[in-house]
């Protein structure tokens, strides 16, 4: 009876897909943020039924922040957000916290109410600091004007898709709860493109995917991956920070879904030694005057000497970024060579044990594949790093770079030091920026075992940045 009483917005997923795939496309189409703003107003102010709106934010380390507005608070207070950005790991000290929280129109959600609940909308935030400028700690506003200053002068846009592969244990909260038997408990035990209909497996990629379409996502494909009870659910190309934005919510999605169905998503890139590990691999393409740049029917693999310069730069700084691409002390046990590992920083069209691989494609297709990025790390950093080490790095004078004898590390010691090493990761992100970063994973890694050895140890699930809380950090 209450709930009859309620009646806040509730639509069918038919509709939810129409409406988030008109706001993609307003955004694909760049239409003027105040246009996007004041559409989006009129529509919260007009809809009785929705009594919240749900901010977005990720931290240094990618781990996904909402915060529920009162929908009558958002509306006349949007310009004047503000949060203690001393709490959030990465961000102010205590003595400089305050932050406020600006909104990106462009980036609004209609989320189905099975599972984000009835009344809520979805949008993501922008952190500015107390000078009112884009907050450098906040990536994600990194990334976004990056890709807004290489279009406005230089007509490009920035496009990627990301295959995000993640495992589905038994038991809610099976991460936080991995100390007490050290192992996660397979929900299927099938294998690539393989389960049954109705298996648990089968029936919570449906159901995501159902969620994704919904949100639209412009699914293409989905399936059960090569390990048991690893799933991966493919969706379409986009601009790069609506890829980014896809990828938190790809997470947030899967994770929400198997919590309702008494499951654990997890995304830690090796969650069980002995089988093939997640991976997030990051496809990227840059149109310039509607063309793809990195198409040419005649060039090496149909790949243009643009795309073979990007390739070049990439593989150039693969040491210095790997922490940004690997972020986790997990992350070191799937750049494993038995398990298809993309370790080798080397570029081929063929070999799947390359950093970066180069797919068929045609004019409209033809993209760079970096297949050693964790499904675990910071998308937003994933793809500033991607892009700007690919269009600005430097290229090493090494011969015959491409299939050099390289590798990256195989443990995150290696990976950290290499990073505070790189001169280009300063200019990447700026010194203060680098620095918190590489505390914040010396941090985790000092809570972790210095060998990885054969079994999974508790220290990293226990810390990993997507794991943790203030109780479990505090627990060393």
């Amino acid at each position: 009876m209450l709930n009859d009483l309620r009646n806040f917005l509730s639509l069918p997923y038919s509709e939810l897909e129409k409406l988030n795939l008109e706001a993609k496309e307003d955004r694909r189409n760049r239409v003027s943020p105040d246009a996007i703003r004041d559409k989006r107003l009129s529509y919260l102010r007009g809809e009785d039924g929705i009594k919240a709106v749900t901010v977005l934010f990720s931290d240094l380390e990618g781990r996904l922040h909402m915060l529920d507005y009162d929908k009558r608070f958002l509306v006349s207070s949007y310009d004047n957000l503000t949060f203690d950005g001393s709490s959030i790991r990465g961000f102010t000290a205590q003595r400089e916290s305050d932050l406020r929280l600006g909104i990106d129109w462009a980036a609004f959600y209609w989320a189905p109410a099975d599972v984000f609940g009835a009344g809520k909308v979805l949008v993501f935030g922008e952190v500015i600091d107390k000078e009112g400028k884009p907050y450098a700690g906040d990536l994600r506003g990194v990334l976004k004007g990056y890709a807004q200053g290489l279009f406005e002068k230089e007509g490009m846009t920035l496009n990627a898709a990301n295959e995000i592969e993640g495992f589905l244990f038994q038991g809610q909260d099976a991460e936080r709860n991995f100390h007490k038997n050290c192992r996660f408990e397979y929900v299927n035990h099938g294998g690539y493109y393989h389960s049954l209909p109705g298996d648990p497996l089968r029936e919570f990629i449906d159901r995501a995917a159902e969620v994704q379409r919904a949100m639209g996502f412009e699914n293409e494909k989905d399936h059960p991956e090569v390990a048991p009870s690893q799933f991966e659910i493919n969706y379409s190309y986009t601009e790069v920070v609506t890829a980014a934005d896809q990828i938190q919510l790809y997470k947030l999605i899967c994770r929400q879904i198997a919590q309702q169905m008494g499951m654990t998503a997890s995304f830690l890139p090796k969650p069980v030694v002995g089988v093939n590990g997640s991976g997030m691999h990051t496809n990227v393409s840059i149109t310039k005057g509607g063309k793809n740049i990195f198409w040419d029917a005649q060039g090496v693999e149909k790949l243009s000497a643009a795309g073979w310069d990007f390739i070049d730069r990439i593989l150039t700084h693969g040491n210095d970024i790997c922490l940004l691409l690997n972020s986790s002390v997990n992350a070191y046990r799937r750049l494993d060579p038995h398990f298809e590992a993309p370790n080798q920083i080397k570029a081929s069209a063929t070999d799947r044990g390359s950093m970066v691989r180069v797919p068929i494609g045609n004019e409209k297709s033809a993209r760079v594949e970096v297949r050693s990025v964790g499904p675990d790390a910071n998308p937003y950093l994933v793809l500033f790093s991607i892009f700007k080490s690919g269009l600005h790095g430097k290229k090493a004078d090494i011969d015959n770079l491409r299939q050099a004898e390289r590798y990256l590390p195989d443990n995150i010691y290696t990976a950290i030091d290499d990073f505070r090493a790189a001169e280009w990761t300063t200019e990447l992100l700026g010194a203060d920026v680098k620095q918190r970063f590489a505390d914040l994973k010396q941090g985790s890694a000092d809570r972790c075992p210095r060998l990885l050895g054969t079994f999974v140890k508790n220290g990293e699930v226990q810390f990993h940045h997507e794991v943790y809380n203030q109780f479990l950090w505090s627990e060393f």
